[in-house]
C-alpha cells in the first residue's frame, strides 16, 4: 500500500494524494516554495534527508549498515543529509559518490561539507562495493535525467541492484524517467521510494511501478497553498471517488432502471471473448445484457451464462431490433476482421449510442479513423500504436502524449491499457490506475474490462467515470485473486465474482 509520509516526522501515515505533475512541474513547486512562501532552499533539503532518515529506520529498523550513494545534483544533497542524521544516531554509514563532494555547488555543497567522510568513485568500481550493507540509499540521480545512464553510473547502478541489500530510493530510483516511466538505459530497483513535493508520473506507469516499490510522500511541510499554484495534468484514480460512483440502490429498483447493454464479437474460434464482456456487463450490475455473435454460436451462448440473451447476427440487418433497445452498445470482443465484423461495426456507427469500442473494433477504426465524442476507446499498446501509425516502442515512450494524441484524433474517452493504465476523460484530464499486476497479462482481460466500462455506462454512469471506475476495479480485482492464490494462473474469469462484490461496497 502507496501512503503519504508526515510533513514534519517523514514517518507513514495515510495515503498518497491524487495529483501528478511532470519534473517541471515539480520544480515549479519547489520555486513557489522558495520564492514566493519563502521557504529558504536548504531548509527544504534539510527535510528531504530527515524524512528519509525517519522512513529508514521505520521500514528498516534492524539496519546498521547503511551505504549512501551520491551523485551529483540536490538528489545528492538529500543524501548527505540522510548520512549525516543516521551517523548522527549510531548507525555505522558510509558515503560513496560518483561526484567530489568539493565539486558540489549551492545547498549540495553545503550539505556534503557536514559529512566529510566519502568515498569517490574513480573509473573502476569494485564489485564488492556494497558488500556487507544492511541498506543502501539511493541519492545518485534525480528528477532532471534527460539521457541514457551510461559509464560509471550505469555500473554503479548495476552493483546496487545485484546487492543483497534492499533499497531505498531518494525521490525517484536513478534511471528512471519522472515524466515517461522509462528506464533511461539502466534504472535502481528500489524496495521503496520517499518522493517529495509532487508526486511524478512517471513513478506509476510505464516501467516505473516495477523500479520504484512501495512509493512514501512527503511534501516537506510545503503550505498547500503551493500545490494550488500549479495545475497537475493527471491525477491518480481513488478508491473514495470509485465507491461514490457506486452508490446504494433503492429498494424499488427493477432491471428496466439499469440499462441494456449490447456486446458485439464473437467470430468463430473466440464466443468465450464476447462471452466475458457479456458476463461482466452483468456481473456489475446492467438490467439486461444482449450478446450478438455468429449465428451458428448464438445457440450455444446460453450454455455458458444462462442470463445472456442472444442475436444471431448473419448480417448487419439482424442488428436493428438489438440496437433499437440498447443503452450502450460495446464492439471488438472476439469481432475480427472478416467482412462480416466490418459489416457489423459500420452498422454500429450509425448509431448515437454510447459506444465501448475494444479489440478488433479498434483495428478496423485504424484502418478507417473517424472522430467521435460518446465512445470509449480502450487499447492496449499494439492497438494503440496502430491507431497513430507508429511503433508500439514510440508509443510507449510517452503514454502520457499518446494517450493525448489519440483522444485529439478520435475523440471520446480514451483508456491506455499497460501497468499504470490511464484514462483521458472528455475533459483532457487524464486519471491514473494504480491498481492491478501481472497475473492479467492473458487472454480475456481486456474483454472483461470492456465489459465492466459498457455495464456501468449501461446503468447511467456518464462514459469517462465508468471508464475510470470500471479500470480501477477491474484491477482491484486482480489485486484480490492474486492475494489469494498467486499471479501465475489468474484467469480472465476469476475476477467476475470478485468485481461482484467490489461494485457492492460497504
Amino acid at each position: 500500500m502507496n501512503s503519504i509520509v508526515n510533513r514534519k516526522t517523514g514517518r507513514v501515515a495515510g495515503a498518497l494524494p491524487a495529483d501528478l505533475y511532470t519534473a517541471a512541474q515539480v520544480r515549479e513547486l519547489d520555486r513557489v516554495a522558495i520564492e514566493d512562501q519563502g521557504i529558504p532552499s536548504i531548509t527544504l533539503m534539510e527535510r528531504a534527508g530527515a524524512g528519509a532518515y525517519d522512513v529508514l529506520t521505520t521500514r528498516y529498523p534492524d539496519a546498521k549498515n547503511l551505504i549512501v550513494v551520491c551523485g551529483g545534483g540536490n538528489n545528492a544533497g538529500d543524501g548527505y543529509v540522510t548520512a549525516r542524521l543516521a551517523k548522527e544516531n549510531g548507525l555505522n554509514v558510509r558515503v560513496i559518490s560518483l561526484v567530489a563532494p568539493d565539486k558540489l555547488r549551492g545547498d549540495a555543497g553545503t550539505c556534503a561539507k557536514k559529512f566529510p567522510d566519502v568515498d569517490v568513485i574513480g573509473e573502476t568500481v569494485s564489485p564488492t562495493v556494497f558488500a556487507g550493507a544492511d541498506l543502501i540509499v539511493d541519492a545518485l540521480l534525480g528528477i532532471g535525467l534527460a539521457r541514457d545512464v551510461s559509464g560509471r553510473f550505469a555500473g554503479v547502478i548495476g552493483l546496487i541492484n545485484a546487492a543483497a541489500a534492499p533499497v531505498l530510493a531518494i525521490d525517484i530510483p536513478s534511471g528512471l524517467n519522472a515524466d515517461t516511466g522509462n528506464c533511461m538505459g539502466t534504472a535502481v530497483k528500489a524496495d521503496a521510494t520517499l518522493t517529495f513535493i509532487g508526486l511524478k508520473r512517471g513513478l506509476f506507469t510505464g516501467a516505473g511501478p516495477g523500479f520504484c516499490g512501495e512509493v512514501l510522500f512527503s511534501d516537506l511541510g510545503t503550505p498547500t497553498n503551493v500545490h494550488a499554484r500549479v495545475s497537475a495534468g493527471a491525477r491518480l484514480i481513488e478508491p473514495a471517488i470509485v465507491a461514490k460512483n457506486l452508490p446504494a440502490r433503492p429498494r424499488h429498483a427493477h432491471k428496466g432502471h439499469y440499462g441494456h447493454a449490447l456486446v458485439i464479437g464473437g467470430d468463430y474460434g473466440y464466443l468465450g471473448a464476447a462471452v466475458l464482456a457479456g458476463s461482466a456487463a452483468a456481473r456489475v450490475g446492467s438490467g439486461l445484457v444482449t450478446v450478438a455473435t455468429r449465428a451458428e454460436h448464438a445457440n450455444h451462448l446460453s450454455l455458458f451464462r444462462p442470463e445472456l440473451m442472444t442475436v444471431a447476427a448473419a448480417s448487419s440487418r439482424d442488428l436493428n431490433v438489438a440496437l433499437d433497445r440498447a443503452s450502450v452498445v460495446a464492439i471488438g470482443p472476439g469481432l475480427g476482421q472478416s467482412d462480416w465484423a466490418m459489416e457489423l461495426f459500420a452498422r454500429v456507427l450509425q448509431t448515437r449510442h454510447p459506444l465501448v469500442v475494444d479489440a478488433d473494433a479498434l483495428n478496423l477504426l485504424a484502418a478507417d479513423p473517424q472522430r467521435r465524442q460518446n465512445w470509449v476507446l480502450t487499447p492496449h499498446p499494439g492497438e494503440a500504436a496502430r491507431l497513430l501509425s507508429v511503433t508500439t516502442k514510440e508509443l510507449q515512450a510517452d503514454r502520457f502524449e499518446s494517450i493525448t494524441s489519440i483522444q485529439d484524433k478520435f475523440g471520446g474517452v480514451i483508456v491506455l491499457k499497460g501497468a499504470g493504465s490511464l484514462v483521458m476523460d472528455a475533459k483532457g484530464l487524464i486519471h491514473l490506475n494504480k491498481s492491478g499486476n501481472p497475473g492479467m497479462a492473458g487472454g480475456g482481460m481486456g474483454d472483461v474490462l470492456t465489459g465492466v466500462i459498457a455495464g456501468l455506462i449501461a446503468q447511467g454512469m456518464e462514459p469517462d467515470k465508468a471508464a475510470a471506475t470500471a479500470v480501477y476495479l477491474h484491477g482491484h480485482a486482480a489485486d484480490v485473486c492474486a492475494a489469494g492464490d498467486g499471479e501465475r494462473g489468474m484467469l480472465a474469469g476469476d475476477l467476475l465474482p470478485v468485481i461482484r462484490s467490489l461494485v457492492n461496497p460497504g
